[in-house]
C-alpha cells in the first residue's frame, strides 16, 4: 500500500503478535488468521485517522475482539470438529506440549473466553473490557468468575498431561 505510509511497516511489525492474540480469542489458527485479516482491512480504511490520533495496535486488538464477539452474537453456537486443523505457523502458536490449557480455554463459551483473554492476556480493566465487548462491568465480572471456575474444575479433573500445564 504505497499510498498509505507506515501501514505496511505496521503490518510487518505486528502481524505475529496480533495473530497470537487472534488465536487466544478464537482457539483456532484459521479463525485467528481470518479475524486478523478482517481487522487489518478495517485498519487500512481508517489508517489516516488512526495513525494520527490513536494507537494502531490498540485499534486492531479492539476491532478483533469486537469482530470475534459479533460472530458469536450472530451464531450463538460454536461448530466443533472432531480433529483440530493442521497448524500453518508452528512458531506463532503454542507448541503441542502446551495445548492443554489452550484446549480448555477453547472449550469455554465465547463470551467467557473473550473476557478472560482481555483480562489476562491484554490486561484490561473490567471497565475497559465492558467497553470493548459492549456489556456491563457486572457481566464482565460474572463471566470472568464463571470462566475461571470452569477452567479450574476442568484442569483439576484433567489427565496428568494437562495438570502439568498449571
Amino acid at each position: 500500500m504505497d499510498d498509505e505510509p507506515g501501514f505496511d511497516d505496521f503490518v510487518a511489525e505486528h502481524t505475529d503478535a496480533l495473530l497470537r492474540y487472534g488465536y487466544v480469542l478464537t482457539g483456532n489458527p484459521h479463525d485467528a488468521a481470518d479475524l486478523l485479516q478482517e481487522a487489518l482491512v478495517r485498519l487500512c480504511g481508517a489508517w489516516p485517522r488512526v495513525r494520527r490520533k490513536d494507537s494502531p495496535h490498540s485499534y486492531v486488538r479492539t476491532t478483533m475482539a469486537r469482530l470475534h464477539i459479533s460472530v458469536w452474537r450472530r451464531h450463538r453456537r460454536e461448530r466443533l470438529s472432531g480433529e483440530p486443523p493442521e497448524r500453518a505457523c508452528h512458531e506463532v502458536f503454542p507448541p503441542d506440549e502446551e495445548q492443554g490449557l489452550w484446549e480448555e480455554l477453547a472449550a469455554l463459551p465465547r463470551r467467557q473466553r473473550a473476557v478472560l483473554v482481555l483480562r489476562y492476556y491484554e490486561q484490561l480493566s473490567d471497565a475497559e473490557i465492558a467497553d470493548v465487548l459492549g456489556i456491563s462491568p457486572g457481566t464482565v465480572r460474572s463471566q470472568a468468575f464463571r470462566g475461571l471456575d470452569k477452567l479450574r474444575s476442568s484442569l483439576s479433573s484433567a489427565p496428568a498431561t494437562h495438570r502439568s500445564m498449571r
